[in-house]
């Protein structure tokens, strides 16, 4: 059984130190002290005993990484655990010094218990234990692209508003008047010696706070969170957030009011519905879809009970076979005949202030020409380095997909890639060897692009490829047209909101 591992200097100082069975502080601290003094120098052994416990450890500057165990157990197998643990402690730390390994301290001990569990090796080499230790959200992804998107958006049109300004300013100027004043800005008006240079930075500066996150404050009962420049899908990306308990931090309010010029705001009505697709696609980097599934729901929500009986008029121009299937409270006969979502018991209201699921299909097929956006990671080697061509393709030009991120895995310890040419813009995760290629925007007009880097390794570094992205179009074409009252057959105002997720995308 091993007792402990820790990472010491040569005096027996601890300096990380993981009990994987039940030990006192005082006690691992003796243990370490007396470590040092029980090292026979003159010999080649990788290890050290006493009466009671066994020491295996391993020189790393002017470090050791020790292993405690007991005396029966397998030294062979400790040799082979303590290899692994050496390995680790390079993955999470610069450089082999005290200071460094303090810095790093809980990330080590995270990596241990990957390896040990209740004193016993665990079957893990050091690509899982990275994997393992990542914890990589996909929701938190969406949402900082999101808010980079935002923020970026707003500086443009803060830069578009200060030459408005300088115009007008001018426009005064040139016809004798006096020039607007800039109200807001700490002053009623602008002398006319104010340059237009500091008409530019004082709105500027003044609007930085915009952008800065703020704490989010509850929402009414009908209107989503909104962050204001994408829309709906950020909205229900937002809600499903908080849904797992995540603290959204939300977007000020003079943000939101500036963003709307970049997208129109969702109306609410009475009658509300939510279509959201979600899909898990995995294709085969030579080509050939392996798997494709899509789930897709319609959530219906009333706020108003005097539009409680109602039916849905559906449209239906999916041709891929996708397979439908309502709620049990539904009319099946009245959906297959007339395309219609109304209750089996017409006289019965929907639920008030709810979103009941009405409707959902499902798509799972291995047609590559189902593939929404397909991709290809070409890398070859060249020398001691790999170059490695990407290109996308969106082939269901019917879609606008928003903030897509390409994952690239990068193999570790051979620094950054050198990119050649590139559509879009790219970033470096050094600490998780990842590169993140991402386009704001892929749709009809913007079908395709590539990426070309160089980078030290081989070409199954590369792989898996994995890709994500949100969209306000979803894949299979069906939409609510019309809602209509039983009684009288009146139309309804309704307002949608449609949404287009990832759940995985993969190429392995």
């Amino acid at each position: 059984v091993l007792l402990a591992a820790a990472v010491c200097t040569k005096a027996g100082k601890a300096i990380v130190s993981r009990q994987f069975v039940e030990m006192t502080r005082t006690r691992i601290e003796g243990l370490l002290a007396a470590f040092p003094k029980l090292m026979n120098t003159g010999k080649q052994h990788t290890f050290v005993e006493t009466e009671s416990v066994r020491y295996v450890y391993q020189p790393m500057e002017k470090l050791y990484m020790v292993l405690i165990t007991t005396k029966n157990s397998n030294i062979l197998e400790d040799l082979e655990t303590l290899r692994l643990f050496s390995r680790v402690i390079p993955e999470y730390c610069r450089a082999l010094e005290e200071n460094e390994i303090s810095e790093h301290c809980f990330d080590l001990i995270f990596a241990f218990d990957e390896i040990v569990a209740l004193g016993y090796r665990e079957n893990v080499n050091l690509a899982q234990i990275r994997t393992f230790t990542e914890m990589e959200s996909h929701e938190e992804k969406v949402f900082r692209a999101v808010r980079e998107t935002q923020e970026r958006e707003a500086k443009a049109e803060m830069r578009r508003k200060a030459k408005e300004l300088q115009q007008a300013r001018r426009d005064a100027e040139r016809h004798g008047k006096k020039a607007p004043g800039f109200g807001g800005f700490g002053s009623s008006a602008v002398s006319g010696g104010t340059t237009a240079a500091m008409i530019t930075e004082t709105i500027i500066e003044t609007e930085k706070p915009k952008v800065a996150p703020a704490p989010a404050r509850p929402s009414g009962p009908s209107k989503a969170l909104k962050l204001g420049a994408k829309g709906k899908e950020v909205d229900n990306f937002v809600d499903k957030l908080k849904s797992e308990g995540e603290n959204v931090i939300s977007v000020g309010k003079r943000s939101v009011e500036a963003a709307k010029v970049l997208a129109p705001p969702v109306n609410i009505e009475s009658v509300h519905m939510k279509i959201e697709e979600k899909i898990s696609l995995t294709c085969g980097r030579d080509g050939g879809l392996q798997n494709m599934e899509l789930h897709g729901m319609i959530m219906l929500h009333i706020s108003d009970e005097k539009f409680a009986r109602i039916r849905l008029h559906v449209e239906n121009e999916d041709k891929r076979g996708v397979q439908l299937q309502t709620h049990p409270n539904v009319d099946k006969k009245l959906f297959t005949t007339e395309s219609q979502i109304g209750l089996k018991n017409p006289e019965k209201s929907f639920p008030i202030n709810s979103d009941v699921g009405v409707l959902k299909w499902r798509l799972q097929t291995t047609e590559e020409s189902f593939i929404p956006l397909t991709i290809n990671c070409w890398p070859s080697e060249s020398g001691n380095s790999c170059d490695v061509n990407i290109e996308y393709e969106l082939q269901e030009e019917s879609l606008e997909l928003n903030d897509v991120i390409i994952t690239i895995p990068l193999p570790s310890g051979v620094g950054a890639p050198v990119i050649g040419e590139i559509d879009g813009e790219y970033r470096h995760d050094s600490r998780k060897n990842l590169l993140e290629w991402c386009l704001p925007v892929i749709d009809a007009k913007n079908k395709s692009g590539s990426l070309e880097f160089s980078i030290a390794g081989q070409p199954n570094d590369f792989f898996p490829v994995q890709v994500a992205f949100v969209s306000k179009k979803n894949y299979c074409n069906i939409q609510v047209t019309k809602v209509t009252q039983v009684d009288g057959n009146s139309p309804v105002r309704f307002s949608t909101e449609t949404t287009f997720l990832v759940d995985k995308y993969e190429i392995l």
